[in-house]
């Protein structure tokens, strides 16, 4: 017995011993394990990178730009639908432990003993807490070292954050396939949804991802990932937390994914949507724009985007269509599957309702056409087949050697691949018809801007942004050519001209001096010319002659420090030819400057956002800067005055200037060289502008509320034709005519302000001169400023002298022949 007692006693203390031993030896571990542990405290102030959203003026998706697509939703957003699934499929004891699942745990070990030497990656039993360890703190390395630093950390993060902290880190945080990081973002990614939307079946699928998300592909491993997806409801159905037919229905659900594109998701918004991008990157860096989460809300009006993008492709096309037909895109062996080989030919994808097709065989009257088939979300060619009709009038545009052809198998051939879209007949689709078309060689871009503000419209800097990045109307530097000329005026009218000044229209020699030989600049109706004529009839004209003797009388440097105040040009050389506007511009800067006689001569800088916040909702950028006093009434409406908005912005141009030059240019849509814009049927002014051989064509014009610029020419300038068929009121006002129809549909006819000061004074409107009592025909009424009037009288009195000058009489001191007192203009 004693023995026995004695056996016991040492038992016991070897036991103590070993016990103490092992304590120590955990103790020992633990201490070595947590001396190098990461700085958990860092999840506070975790930012995890989130995507920048931009957004139209109507709240529309603009565009996403992420280097890891993730919204970041607070725990209160998430519903506990998808809650629910993820503690299902990941850890459905999370609010009961305290960071480790000791039971999860044994498993693991048991499993790596039975597959210990077999290469098979190890089981594992992290729970949610020790993913967001893992995720955020430490490596994805496979060891026991590891899962002990990941277990002391996951202890640690317990003991400091509540348990929804912790679960809100996870469900933004993990990846979940297919660029989507995060359950807000993976929800749009997969289904195209918000994640209040999401079915239980759609919960149930994201929270199965988190595993393997490659493996769960939803096309190529469909059924894998089915059969994953509804162990995750029948788990959410074992646990309670949805009903036996929830989960019935749930199972028998397809797994129907809605995949969202990168790109630009308001339709023809591209150009737009990447300028928005450059400039952010350009104002905080590409950390900012990619991972800081901004929230950006721009200027653009998607009916206006989708009017302007409409009719200025419809501009080229017919352009490009009246140049005849180039031929097929490329050749394509029909022979087996034509789908396939088509699906691998590269097609625009930003030119609806245009669509590649191929032509599987031709008669006189018809071809019929195979359409490109789409790709599944894994990539492969979907296996439908559609095909098509184009009939003779769908080839009748399509000129060989500058006639039309007599049937369709002189414009098409099996094999040809190329664009085509639906065919019209009264204004309505022809079923299973379709027309030829083709992808236009000339480009060109339009602005359309607020002349109050500066807010861009809308934006289109080419046919396809797919084709061609490059926008054009910010990026291309092109001569506006007489479009420059209103700004010549205005420096003329701002400094004592009126518009009933006279200039001779007549033949000039320019001495360049220098070896730059003798320019002699002429109207475009060459050998033309008129004499005296007012400068509302020398603009409405766009006379070049007339143009050069002012810019001689003022003198280049004027007309360069206006060039800068509209912000044409930078800096404009002193030379003659750059009155005609000879400099190279851009769109944008040329429909700036027009807002700002559109508005009555106010700088506006243009824009294309009106405000920036952070991921936390601050406003970091605005662009109106205007103050607004007694915009904030605390305690509401208590009968104070009305709120003002206080305007500190420059003048750079007199008001009165600015009615004066938009009435000429009201002439030059009324009566001049853009009078097919008349057709608008509203109070519209503007000039058109054509550069030297016609390789530029160009119209800027505006409505008191709308301005918008139109150029048309080659990437490559080349001539865009000959005589009046190549110029601006040819090709680029039409366009503007059509955007104006459908922009101002629905807006009253409203008449350009007139500013305080300006006398209206019925004039002749050849001479300029003063109408006489009750004379009414021939006449206009005119704009004068304070101090200034039309002239009685006046006589031309003799030919150009040896200096290419005309003498002109007229009563001095009148202010009718220049400014008042020099006692002519020449």
């Amino acid at each position: 017995m004693r023995l026995l007692v004695r056996f016991l006693g040492f038992l016991f203390a070897a036991g103590t011993v070993v016990f103490l031993v092992g304590v120590g030896a955990v103790a020992g571990l633990i201490w070595h394990f947590s001396k190098d542990l990461p700085d958990y405290s860092q999840l506070q102030d975790y930012e995890p990178p989130v995507m920048t959203r931009v957004h139209a003026v109507d709240g529309s998706l603009l565009g996403e730009y992420a280097k890891e697509r993730r919204l970041y939703l607070p725990i209160q957003a998430v519903p506990k639908l998808v809650i629910n699934s993820f503690l299902a499929a990941e850890d459905k004891n999370f609010y009961e432990h305290g960071g480790i699942d000791y039971t999860g745990m044994a498993r693991a070990g048991v499993a790596y003993i039975q597959n210990y030497g077999s290469n098979r990656r190890p089981q594992g039993a992290s729970t949610i807490t020790q993913q967001v360890a893992k995720n955020f703190l430490l490596t994805n390395e496979v060891s026991f070292a590891r899962k002990i630093k990941e277990a002391l950390l996951a202890m640690r993060i317990e003991r400091t954050y509540s348990k929804d902290k912790i679960l809100e880190l996870y469900l933004n945080e993990i990846y979940l396939g297919l660029g989507a990081y995060g359950i807000a973002a993976a929800s749009l990614v997969y289904f195209d949804k918000s994640v209040n939307e999401l079915t239980i079946a759609e919960a149930a699928y994201l929270a199965a991802l988190p595993k393997m998300p490659a493996t769960l592909h939803p096309v190529r491993n469909r059924d894998r990932a089915i059969e994953r997806r509804n162990y995750v409801i029948d788990r959410l159905l074992e646990n309670g937390w949805i009903k036996q037919a929830d989960a019935d229905k749930a199972r028998k659900d397809p797994l129907i994914v809605a995949s969202r594109g990168n790109g630009a998701h308001t339709f023809a918004g591209e150009y737009f949507a990447e300028e928005v991008r450059r400039d952010i990157f350009e104002r905080y860096g590409e950390k900012k724009l990619y991972e800081g989460g901004l929230s950006v809300r721009t200027t653009l009006d998607p009916k206006i985007q989708v009017m302007a993008r409409k009719t200025m492709v419809a501009g080229l096309v017919n352009y490009d269509e009246q140049q005849g037909y180039r031929g097929a895109i490329s050749k394509l062996d029909i022979s087996g599957d034509w789908g396939v080989k088509l699906a691998d030919v590269k097609s625009l994808s930003d030119i609806s309702p245009w669509r590649m097709a191929v032509v599987l065989e031709t008669s006189d009257q018809s071809a019929r056409i195979g359409f490109q088939p789409g790709r599944e979300l894994g990539g492969a060619v979907s296996k439908q087949r559609e095909t098509g009709l184009v009939t003779i009038d769908g080839v009748k545009w399509a000129k060989l050697k500058g006639k039309p052809p007599t049937s369709v198998s002189q414009v098409l051939q099996p094999g040809d691949v190329i664009y085509a879209d639906p065919l019209y007949k009264d204004g309505n689709p022809v079923e299973g018809q379709y027309r030829l078309r083709q992808i236009p060689e000339v480009s060109g871009a339009m602005v359309v801007m607020d002349p109050w503000t500066g807010r861009v419209l809308a934006m289109v800097g080419g046919f396809s942004f797919d084709q061609s990045q490059f926008n054009r109307a910010t990026q291309a530097y092109r001569q506006p050519g007489s479009s420059f000329k209103p700004i010549v005026y205005s420096a003329a009218l701002d400094n004592g001209y009126t518009p009933s000044t006279v200039v001779v229209d007549a033949p000039i020699e320019i001495d360049q001096g220098q070896g730059g030989g003798v320019w002699r600049p002429e109207n475009f109706s060459s050998g033309k010319y008129q004499g005296p004529v007012t400068l509302r009839n020398a603009l409405r004209q766009s006379l070049n002659t007339v143009t050069v003797r002012l810019a001689q009388d003022i003198g280049m440097p004027l007309i360069g420090e206006y060039a800068r105040r509209f912000g044409v040009y930078d800096e404009l050389p002193n030379y003659l030819s750059y009155a005609l506007g000879a400099g190279e511009t851009t769109a944008m800067r040329m429909v700036t400057a027009y807002s700002m006689i559109a508005n009555g001569g106010r700088r506006v800088k243009p824009t294309l956002i009106d405000r920036i916040q952070d991921r936390y909702g601050h406003t970091i950028f605005k662009h109106d800067q205007r103050e607004c006093r007694g915009c904030d009434a605390p305690g509401g409406w208590k009968n104070q005055p009305e709120p003002q908005l206080i305007d500190r912005r420059e003048q750079v141009l007199d008001p009165m200037t600015a009615y004066q030059v938009t009435e000429l240019m009201e002439g030059v849509v009324q009566a001049g060289t853009a009078t097919v814009v008349r057709e608008v049927g509203k109070p519209i002014a503007g000039k058109t502008g054509t550069t030297n051989e016609a390789k530029d064509a160009w119209f800027i014009g505006f409505s008191p509320d709308i301005v918008v610029g139109i150029y048309m020419g080659y990437d490559k300038p080349r001539p865009l034709g000959k005589g009046n068929a190549a110029t601006g009121g040819h090709l680029a006002a039409p366009i503007a005519r059509d955007f104006l129809k459908l922009a101002l549909a629905d807006k009253p006819a409203v008449p350009f302000k007139v500013p305080a000061g300006i006398k209206l004074i019925r004039v002749v409107a050849k001479t300029g001169m003063r109408a006489g009592p009750g004379e009414t025909g021939g006449t206009i009424l005119e704009a004068f400023k304070p101090g200034t009037a039309p002239p009685d009288n006046y006589s031309v009195i003799g030919v150009a002298d040896a200096d290419g000058r005309m003498p002109v009489q007229a009563p001095p001191d009148s202010g009718f022949f220049g400014r008042p007192g020099t006692g002519g203009l020449y």
